[in-house]
């Protein structure tokens, strides 16, 4: 059995055996928002031809896939600090490209849990778009290998389990907020624009929607995504290297 799929297999067994605790807390808030957002301004605002709700759901898309993915760095957390299970794969004779491919794997597919239930969610609600497009889907694991590789490195860096939350709250929570999943990008000053043009949940938010919109997608997010993605996983090979040491 390769390393990475022994690494992967033990987070999926952890994911299998909380999956109902798991997918509950995957649909509370993408439903508070459909609810909130969607019923309060989804029939009276319209947004590039399209619907608020419509304009909303490839938003919490990619919202979802990057706070889910990014939240294997706490399951990390509780393993290191708390199981001392990555002293075992110390002593296991796995290399570390392939523990940080299984964690990411990992955190990818916990985001792809949640891009499901936020599309069951939107057809519930009555919305229907191009979710047939491998744009789309593409898009979704480029974004999901971003954050995953990212909640990887910095898993091995952070000191406590608090300072992991702490990261969420000033790292994750602004870019969900401001990464066009609410509203559009373009509608802001445009040194704001300029600002958030950095942020990988601009790109994602900006594929995601265009392809399931079947409009035309700016190529240059998913390259952007795919380089800023292999940073990250390089950056969590290292980190993974000097924890080891």
């Amino acid at each position: 059995m390769y390393g990475f799929f022994a690494v992967y297999y033990r987070e999926f067994l952890i994911l299998k055996r909380r999956f109902p605790k798991m997918m509950a807390s995957m649909s509370v808030s993408p439903l508070l928002y459909l609810i909130a957002f969607g019923y309060a301004m989804g029939k009276s605002v319209t947004i590039h031809g399209h619907t608020y709700m419509e304009f909303l759901v490839p938003g919490l898309v990619a919202m979802s896939s990057m706070t889910r993915a990014f939240a294997i760095g706490s399951e990390i957390n509780i393993s290191r600090f708390y199981w001392h299970i990555f002293e075992e794969f110390q002593a296991a004779p796995i290399s570390n490209i392939s523990y940080v491919i299984g964690e990411t794997l990992a955190g990818v597919t916990r985001a792809f849990f949640s891009v499901g239930i936020i599309l069951m969610l939107g057809l519930f609600f009555g919305i229907v778009l191009s979710y047939d497009n491998p744009l789309f889907w593409l898009a979704v694991f480029l974004n999901s290998f971003v954050f995953s590789s990212l909640a990887v490195g910095l898993a091995m860096v952070v000191k406590s389990h608090a300072d992991q939350a702490m990261l969420t709250n000033f790292v994750i929570t602004p870019m969900a907020f401001l990464g066009g999943t609410f509203f559009p990008v373009d509608r802001l000053p445009v040194w704001a624009q300029k600002i958030l043009f950095f942020l990988p949940l601009t790109h994602a938010s900006r594929a995601i929607r265009a392809a399931a919109f079947r409009t035309p997608v700016t190529y240059s997010s998913y390259v952007l995504l795919a380089i800023i993605g292999m940073l990250f996983f390089l950056g969590a090979i290292h980190c993974v290297n000097r924890a080891r040491d």
